[in-house]
């Protein structure tokens, strides 16, 4: 569709493309690793002790929520063993849920939220780095990326070492993978990636038709106030959530079931140049304004 004229133009653009455009799109902000198992456990529950001291809550009235005793209690804490439904049943009594306690862990942990100049200057320097850093950040394993890309194990396990001096990744024994970058984890404004993005991805991106299966191109405009421009970014955020919530319910499928999909949305005040053009300068919409304006006054005096 051609926007003939818009004082405010919004595009939402759905496309299914390399994990490496995937990563560079969103705001990358969302990714994050599974901890593993014991040191996530132990973390967990001190992050449940620390919330219920923050809502002045005591063993004693966790131990009256859930109807045990309080040296029951007590040692359900000290030996970390928190079942799924008891779990549920604790943060009921703090009011919150356990996603916000899982957000909290996380946080806990000191997770990136946003890298370096210099980081990310060294990413974009060397493709093979970003590859990796972009496969890293999207749950792929090592084994998965050696299948699937021209990679020696050694040069892997070198680009992984780079990324884990970059505390992009942690590098953990056997190769696996933990991520340190936070749920909302974003690129720098105007840094090396979206630099890179706009001079390198961007227009990559945007040669398609949009018709195959999975693709969609969404394009409105009009007349819209400040205050409207402004909730209709509230919303795309919203939608940009979503999207982050998806990837996360999705990554614990299998590779086969997964393809790497970008979501762009942006929102300007905008008119296309080629009729910006034929507008009329201030200084002659004035003139035109005072002209048009004189017969009138002339027929009045008759």
């Amino acid at each position: 569709m051609l926007l003939l004229h818009a004082q405010a133009s919004v595009s939402g653009v759905i496309r299914r493309n390399s994990w490496l455009r995937s990563a560079l799109y969103l705001p990358l902000e969302y990714y994050f690793s599974v901890l593993p198992r014991v040191s996530q456990a132990a973390l967990l529950v001190d992050v449940v002790k620390k919330t219920l001291r923050h809502r002045g809550l005591t063993y004693l009235d966790v131990a009256k929520g859930l109807k045990l005793s309080e040296s029951s209690v007590k040692r359900m804490f000290a030996q970390r063993h928190l079942s799924l439904n008891r779990l549920e049943q604790v943060c009921g009594l703090m009011n919150i849920e356990i996603a916000d306690l899982l957000e909290l862990t996380r946080a806990a942990e000191g997770r990136v939220s946003e890298l370096s100049e210099g980081q990310e200057r060294e990413l974009v320097s060397d493709p093979k780095l970003l590859l990796v850093g972009t496969l890293a950040i999207n749950h792929w394993t090592a084994a998965k990326i050696l299948e699937t890309y021209r990679f020696s194990e050694t040069e892997l396990v070198s680009l992984l070492m780079r990324l884990d001096r970059l505390k992009i990744i942690d590098l953990l024994p056997e190769n696996r993978i933990k991520v340190r970058l936070q749920r909302n984890f974003n690129w720098r404004k105007g840094g090396p990636i979206q630099r890179f993005f706009e001079e390198r991805v961007q227009q990559q991106f945007f040669e398609s038709s949009f018709l195959r299966k999975g693709e969609l191109r969404v394009s409105v405009n009009g007349g819209l106030s400040e205050k409207s421009n402004s909730l209709v970014h509230e919303r795309m955020r919203k939608v940009a959530e979503e999207f982050d919530r998806l990837v996360e319910e999705d990554k614990h499928l299998a590779h086969e079931m997964r393809e790497g999909t970008s979501l762009v949305m942006a929102i300007r005040p905008w008119e296309l140049s080629l009729f910006g053009e034929l507008r009329r300068s201030e200084e002659a919409k004035t003139a035109g304004r005072v002209g048009a304006g004189a017969p009138r006054s002339e027929r009045r005096r008759k």
